[in-house]
């Protein structure tokens, strides 16, 4: 009976293991497919005969990208997005997540604030409203309007409100013991105890504020401002008007030998390229923080 039972375990474990590795091979086939149309042929690509290798190997597309100067400067606009983006979420998160953890003796009014971000978090403003807040303030044309309409994701509030309430409140009184002012409290006891959950919400602050190019359309009344997502979205590939401006015979020539959706795969490869530097990172702590774990007592 013993035998039996380990010869079943070892088939589910191995059943398991195969439906893992075919659900991996789906997700990673589609990029395979990506890449491989990124770095062929226009011809090929038009024929339909790319699968999941090159045809007629070409970088033309990641040429189109990389030496046009606008490409570089959206790429900075991205970064410095991402970076004060970042900084004021982790910021204005973790001050707001950290009194909403405290009881409602500790913090009078506390189910109001939860009302109202739980109201805010089911009913936002709109586009429009937020569009006009951003006219008047004068923020158009700035990275700042990039950044400070997302600077406080109420989920990512909760969730860190969550994580604050599983801290073992023995830490915290022996810290107040030792004459540990709130802020000292929050820095030395909870942050240190709420790595998990703080990288996990920076990794969907970094991840949001690249991957959206909607913002750009919005905010953004000149080319030069676009950040990366908006600008790569707005490349394409146009003879017609290539030859109306009087291109020289070896641009146009260069051109043909990308097409559209070339030029679509390389975008897609381009943008994801910097996420899949800064997951492995993070990807540790992603699973805990989601699971808003914590220190046990």
């Amino acid at each position: 009976m013993v035998q039996k039972k380990g010869v079943f375990s070892n088939m589910g474990k191995g059943t398991i293991y195969l439906i893992v590795f075919l659900l991996g091979l789906i997700c990673l086939l589609p990029m395979l497919n990506i890449l491989a149309v990124s770095f062929s042929g226009s011809a090929a690509v038009a024929a339909n005969k790319v699968g999941f290798l090159p045809v007629d190997f070409t970088p033309a597309a990641y040429k189109k990208i990389l030496e046009d100067h606008q490409f570089w400067r959206s790429f900075g606009i991205s970064v410095l997005r991402v970076v004060l983006g970042l900084g004021l979420n982790l910021v204005l998160i973790v001050l707001m997540a950290y009194p909403l953890s405290k009881t409602k003796l500790e913090f009078r009014g506390r189910n109001i604030y939860m009302n109202l971000l739980i109201f805010a978090m089911l009913f936002s403003g709109g586009m429009i409203p937020t569009y006009l807040v951003v006219k008047n303030l004068g923020l158009l044309n700035t990275v700042w309007a990039l950044v400070l309409p997302g600077a406080v994701p109420v989920f990512s509030v909760i969730m860190v409100m969550n994580f604050f309430v599983g801290v073992p409140k023995s830490l915290e009184e022996a810290a107040i013991i030792d004459s540990a002012t709130p802020l000292q409290v929050l820095t030395k006891v909870y942050l240190p105890c709420s790595k998990p959950v703080i990288a996990t919400i920076a990794l969907f602050s970094i991840v949001g504020n690249w991957n959206d190019f909607f913002g750009g359309l919005i905010y953004m009344t000149k080319v030069s401002n676009y950040p990366l997502q908006t600008y790569i979205q707005s490349l394409s590939v146009k003879l017609e008007d290539m030859l109306r401006a009087g291109g020289s015979i070896s641009s146009i020539v260069n051109a043909m030998d990308v097409s559209s959706q070339n030029l679509n795969a390389a975008k897609i490869v381009v943008s994801v390229i910097p996420l899949l530097l800064i997951y492995p990172l993070l990807q540790k702590y992603l699973i805990t923080g989601i699971v808003v774990g914590s220190v046990k007592e």
